[in-house]
């Protein structure tokens, strides 16, 4: 018998931008929904054998009604969506997609602390307002502009990804260090407290979980030196974010550049969002979206499900 497969939320992957012989290669009746609200999960996945899922959450509740679900693929490296304690009463395999984003979110990472460290985007705006055209010399001085080599960056999360930015970050001149993981007491290497006070870009790379949720609350943020930025790709539930923007407010810190938010989408009344704060670069988190990280990421997770369809 041919098995069944839904995809909750295929929009999230732009299929039409990508090469997507392998999902029409499958064996198995699949079905594609754009996206799926909270309130019809349970109808969708109630007859099928597999769910392939980006963001869409997966609750027990709605879990219990499918019976024959046997295979969640994730296509994200993230799975804090699923509950995996029902998963695994239930005899149900999760299965995630790591390191298709390493270059992508690296290269983002990077533009991030390129763009604060340049104040790339004051700049740009000044153009456009005709700045430069009213200007008495050659160029604008407006605006710092810092010189990232020789700068510290300290990097939370040394897997893959955390690795390439280290590399990135030493390319450029910069001295490295790792901070040691968060809640894991005998870690050798120095603490993220220890570190910040020396620190000109501290960039996150590590999941969320207990230990790491709010990480960068309103003690660490008072520990940084008021011209440090503060780089997220990771998760936004990293960051106490009301914390954080009273420190850009205030220019306790120096700026910060996130790809990510605690919501997402967020709301319009955000606080990060409510008001231009000339220190701060958000971007929709769309770190991960290169061409090439999402053909990975489509390949691996539609490999993973063809093992289990076999």
């Amino acid at each position: 018998m041919v098995k069944k497969v839904v995809f909750l939320d295929a929009e999230t992957m732009d299929l039409s931008s990508l090469d997507t012989s392998a999902l029409d290669n499958l064996n198995a009746d699949v079905t594609l929904y754009h996206q799926t609200q909270m309130k019809d999960v349970s109808k969708r996945i109630q007859s099928v054998d597999a769910v392939l899922v980006n963001k869409v959450v997966l609750r027990a509740d709605d879990l219990r009604q499918a019976k024959q679900l046997r295979y969640i693929g994730v296509t994200a490296t993230g799975m804090n969506n699923i509950d995996h304690d029902y998963c695994q009463h239930a005899g149900i395999t999760v299965q995630n997609v790591e390191g298709y984003g390493t270059d992508s979110v690296a290269q983002h990472t990077l533009t991030l602390a390129l763009n604060l460290a340049t104040n790339f985007v004051a700049y740009q705006q000044d153009v456009r307002k005709q700045a430069w055209s009213a200007s008495s010399h050659f160029c604008l001085l407006n605006h710092p502009v810092i010189e990232l080599a020789g700068k510290h960056a300290v990097i939370v999360g040394h897997g893959e990804l955390g690795k390439r930015v280290e590399a990135l970050f030493k390319a450029m001149g910069m001295k490295v260090s790792i901070a040691a993981r968060p809640g894991k007491k005998d870690d050798p290497r120095p603490s993220l407290v220890s570190l910040l006070p020396h620190a000109d870009v501290i960039s996150l790379h590590c999941p969320l979980t207990e230990d790491t949720d709010k990480l960068i609350d309103a003690d660490m943020l008072s520990l940084m030196k008021p011209t440090a930025f503060l780089i997220n790709t990771a998760r936004g539930g990293l960051i106490d974010e009301e914390a954080l923007y009273h420190a850009l407010k205030n220019n306790h810190i120096g700026g910060a550049g996130l790809d990510v938010l605690s919501v997402e989408p967020p709301p319009v009344d955000h606080i990060l969002l409510k008001e231009a704060l000339p220190n701060l670069l958000v971007t929709p988190h769309n770190a991960w979206i290169g061409n090439g990280a999402r053909q990975k990421l489509l390949d691996r997770a539609l490999a993973h499900l063809a093992d289990f369809l076999r």
